[in-house]
């Protein structure tokens, strides 16, 4: 395994790096000529193909929505080399305070914690090394002060988490979030972990098989022999979705058959749909992060679907939204985190994680209810200031936070 040092890299050979090439599509340029530039850059030369041009194509086309092609070009780019530096906010790494190296694994941007976001204009230098079932960790890595687990769990990584976990059993530096507890994170595991907390509502999540949801479909097998807690309505999603594909609230067993036309999928999860909108009829979703236990908001999207994503909610398009959320960013310490001090403080010990997200909401009766606990969710602090100038100052502070773990971390160590 050749070791590739990121000061060893010819500047016109550097990677652009993930938060760049976000920052690049949401302020809508047009990523077709770098693409190209790209593809230049790594076909100069076969025999010594630039593997960082690879790895930003491969990130260019996810951005453009050509995973299935994004996801071979990442493949060559491993071929070649497993250690990437993304660009540090300082001229010189060399005079970075600290050094941190990420593990990551191969797939696309809900893979991997993209920790990059969170470092953007940090102090700190990264280096992130990919591990596969087929890449083992190089005996030669970058000197580091933290090691970082950026590995999402997913039920075709949890062998690769354990793989990990065995092989950083006596890691020579601390390591944050470890793979053994990165790899609960499964749904239905979240829920068995998480629905007895005090102040929080998780509804039963179980996977279960396409041919089960056939078996109900047909009155077969009646719905309350697999959820504990619900009936109709239900919400449905493959294992391993994110971001709301495949996602559906399904009234009725008739409606499961009509679901089931529409997909392949030989795996689900399902739960009680819980009706969370409030007085005004608007549904309100908070993404907040867990950062050695405290936690911070990183946005807040409201809609009046009941299935909220930010991209989705018309936050950019209703000032109305924003001045809102503006004021739950500003309000957060004091009334929500207050509210939920001893919920989130269960959730952290219980997970054990040093960095999480919680997608979450508030029930009417005021409980916690949690969507989904993950350490892979996209924070950032990529959109328009001119539209969203609130963000900054809150995001500053997750940002701050994250930097403050690492020094936690090495002083403890």
């Amino acid at each position: 395994m050749n070791k590739i040092e990121s000061q060893d890299l010819k500047q016109e050979d550097s990677l652009i790096g993930l938060a760049q090439l976000m920052r690049m599509a949401v302020s809508g340029v047009d990523l077709g000529p770098l693409g190209s530039q790209l593809i230049a850059r790594a076909g100069a030369d076969p025999r010594t193909a630039n593997a960082n041009a690879l790895m930003d194509l491969s990130t260019v086309l996810q951005l453009r929505g050509d995973r299935e092609l994004a996801m071979d070009i990442q493949s060559q780019a491993l071929a070649i080399q497993q250690l990437y530096s993304p660009p540090c906010a300082l001229v010189d790494r060399g005079t970075a305070v600290l050094k941190l190296l990420a593990i990551m694994g191969p797939g696309d941007l809900m893979s991997n914690s993209p920790i990059e976001f969170l470092l953007e204009d940090a102090d700190v230098a990264l280096d992130i090394v990919y591990v596969s079932h087929d890449l083992d960790l190089p005996e030669v890595l970058p000197e580091h002060d933290v090691l970082f687990i950026a590995i999402a769990e997913s039920k075709e990584n949890v062998p690769l988490l354990n793989k990990i976990e065995t092989a950083i059993e006596s890691w020579p530096r601390p390591v944050l979030n470890r793979p053994a507890r990165i790899a609960c994170l499964s749904r239905d595991n979240n829920c068995a972990l998480l629905k007895s907390v005090p102040g929080v509502d998780m509804p039963t999540t179980v996977m279960i098989s396409r041919q089960g949801l056939e078996q109900i479909s047909r009155g077969e097998l009646l719905l309350s022999s697999v959820l504990d807690d619900g009936d109709f309505p239900i919400i449905v999603r493959p294992v391993d979705s994110h971001a709301g594909k495949g996602l559906e609230r399904l009234a009725d067993a008739d409606a499961i058959a009509d679901y089931l036309h529409g997909t392949t999928n030989s795996e689900f999860y399902v739960s009680r749909f819980v009706d969370y909108r409030g007085a005004d009829g608007q549904f309100r979703k908070y993404r907040v992060v867990l950062i050695e236990g405290r936690p911070f908001v990183c946005h807040m999207g409201i809609s009046a679907h009941w299935m909220i994503h930010y991209l989705n909610a018309g936050m950019a398009e209703d000032a109305g939204k924003r001045d809102e959320e503006a004021r739950f960013m500003t309000d957060f310490d004091t009334h929500f985190a207050l509210r939920h001090a001893d919920a989130f403080r269960a959730i952290y010990e219980r997970v054990g994680l040093n960095y999480v997200g919680i997608d979450c909401a508030e029930t009417a009766d005021g409980k916690l209810l949690i969507f989904e606990v993950d350490s892979c969710m996209i924070v950032h602090a990529v959109d328009s200031v001119d539209i969203f100038p609130y963000k900054q100052p809150q995001m500053q502070k997750v940002f701050s936070a994250f930097r403050q773990m690492l020094v936690h971390a090495v002083k403890k160590n």
